[in-house]
């Protein structure tokens, strides 16, 4: 017979789990696709190793660090707001505690209880921690595990430096008639695996999410590219 595994992850510790590694993915993704757009654009206008790198480097930087400041801000206005919102409830707690016990057992009443385990329910969560209870029924906050702006601010800065690693790699590695090919073969690999992954992770159908990736990659390359040859022959 056997045992259960008492290490599960369930509830909101999985699904923020699973948050975090959709949000790395999508970091992931975005970091591949916007250097490869760029460095493969400036390889159409040159061939020069220290032109790709630059222009690699540049992209990989501004854009990690622009997902980091980006995912700060919004995980900082996200922290306050909760902040904020249990501030109110710990308030409404002290004044009106009756009030917040009917509208607790309403809320329990709401997900399928009868009104007796309702109202039981409610009081007992009320005695072992009132804020917690309104906190995680009414709010849908964890107080104990608020976003941590600084934490999302480095996965963010993280997922996008690993995604951008590979276009950069791609095109200053191999000799130069082979940058152009190398990359976008790399990059489309990359872009049908972080499409079945964040498909997977979302609990979609892996198929349209990998086209979309593939189609929108390969798009942003041939433009880039075509702009960049222009772009060169033009000042040539």
């Amino acid at each position: 017979m056997t045992q259960p595994t008492h290490h599960e992850a369930h509830g909101g510790a999985l699904g923020s789990r699973l948050n975090w590694l959709r949000a790395a993915v999508l970091g992931a993704n975005d970091g591949i696709v916007s250097t490869a757009g760029l460095v493969v654009g400036v390889a159409g206008a040159t061939q020069e190793r220290p032109a790709l790198l630059t222009a690699g480097l540049a992209g990989l930087l501004a854009g990690s660090l622009s997902m980091a400041a980006g995912e700060y801000v919004s995980v900082s206005t996200q922290r306050d707001s909760e902040k904020a919102a249990l501030a109110t409830e710990k308030r409404e707690l002290k004044e009106a505690p009756e009030a917040e016990l009917d509208e607790l057992t309403g809320l329990l009443q709401e997900r399928g209880l009868s009104r007796e385990v309702a109202r039981e329910a409610a009081q007992q969560l009320t005695e072992r921690d009132a804020l917690k209870a309104h906190a995680r029924v009414e709010l849908g906050i964890d107080p104990d595990a608020l976003a941590d702006p600084w934490h999302a601010a480095w996965a963010s800065f993280a997922a996008f430096t690993v995604g951008a690693l590979l276009p950069l790699l791609a095109i200053v590695l191999p000799p130069a008639h082979w940058r152009v090919p190398v990359t976008v073969v790399s990059v489309l690999a990359a872009l049908v695996l972080t499409g079945w992954a964040s498909a997977r992770l979302g609990a979609a159908a892996p198929g349209r999410a990998v086209l979309r990736n593939v189609v929108g990659g390969a798009v942003a390359m041939a433009v880039t590219y075509a702009v960049g040859t222009l772009l060169g022959v033009a000042g040539a």
